[in-house]
């Protein structure tokens, strides 16, 4: 196919990696906010179980992972990915806990921008990630005392976040589909379940808390999970990092939504900058790079 419609198709396929981060963006965010909801009835450590075993047996059914024939390397990256997975869940629900979401979101994604900047090739690359910084920033400010060991989790799942950018691609491109991911999302459930099994078992007792914790598990893994697994094929971790400033703003939008939390001018303004840095990462000629092969 030539000419103009060869050029249409082409850059529809250019744009659809953005749209996939967008919607598990919006996606990841309003099921942490339902999470919340459940904080004052269970520990973040049941309900980050119940998001990874929801994510774990949906991923598992439908991928139904070819376990022959792969390489050691192949089972070390899956596990590798499987344990930050694991590792950036658990530090989130536990700073979510302690402290808003709006800024939970804002400290945690210091790992990702950090990992923009070290990846960044061009200087007006470094424009945008500015302008996110920006942002970011400006939506931490918050009134009162921080609560430190909210923080310190926070930083955690941060760096954990930055992790698991650069391990979902290298299993994107070892994996087919997304056996993967469902792998990891096992390895990661695993890793939980010594302690929701012995310390808080009685708390799984609740079908309301199951079908909920379900639902999280659909919102906040299944879902996102598989659309930035699919976009990273042909996004790199750099600018995948730009695009996730949109996490603070898609924060603090679902806690209104969800949770009624007000938004302050100031977050507003934050909300402004983070979405203006995306736009312009997206029309930036570095936004995407060539697809990698299945």
């Amino acid at each position: 196919m030539t000419g103009p419609e060869s050029s249409t198709v082409r850059s529809r396929t250019r744009l659809s990696p953005i749209w996939l981060v967008i919607v598990g963006i919006l996606s990841v965010q309003l099921g942490a906010s339902v999470a919340k909801t459940l904080f004052d009835e269970v520990s973040p450590t049941t309900i980050v179980w119940l998001r990874l075993a929801t994510s774990a047996l949906v991923l598992i059914a439908f991928a139904r992972p070819r376990l022959r024939g792969r390489s050691r390397n192949d089972w070390l990256v899956v596990l590798a990915f499987g344990l930050v997975l694991g590792l950036m869940n658990w530090a989130f629900y536990q700073s979510m806990a302690r402290i808003p979401i709006g800024l939970a979101v804002t400290i945690e994604f210091v790992g990702p921008l950090t990992l923009a900047v070290l990846g960044s090739r061009r200087p007006r690359d470094l424009v945008w990630v500015g302008l996110a910084g920006t942002g970011v920033l400006l939506l931490g400010v918050e009134p009162g005392d921080l609560n430190w060991p909210g923080v310190a989790f926070a930083m955690l799942a941060g760096a954990s976040w930055a992790a698991y950018i650069l391990l979902s691609a290298q299993t994107g491109r070892r994996w087919q589909g997304v056996d993967g991911l469902a792998l990891a999302s096992v390895v990661a459930m695993l890793l939980l379940t010594p302690l929701t099994l012995g310390r808080y078992a009685d708390q799984l007792a609740d079908a309301r808390i199951l079908v909920l914790g379900a639902v999280v598990g659909l919102l906040s893994s299944a879902i996102p999970y598989t659309v930035e697994l699919m976009a990273l094929r042909s996004l790199r971790p750099a600018v995948f990092s730009i695009l996730m400033s949109l996490e603070p703003a898609a924060a603090a939008l679902a806690a209104f939504v969800v949770l009624g939390e007000l938004l302050a001018p100031l977050q507003l303004l934050a909300m402004a900058c983070v979405v203006a840095a995306s736009v312009g990462a997206t029309r930036s000629g570095a936004t995407i790079a060539d697809p990698v092969p299945d």
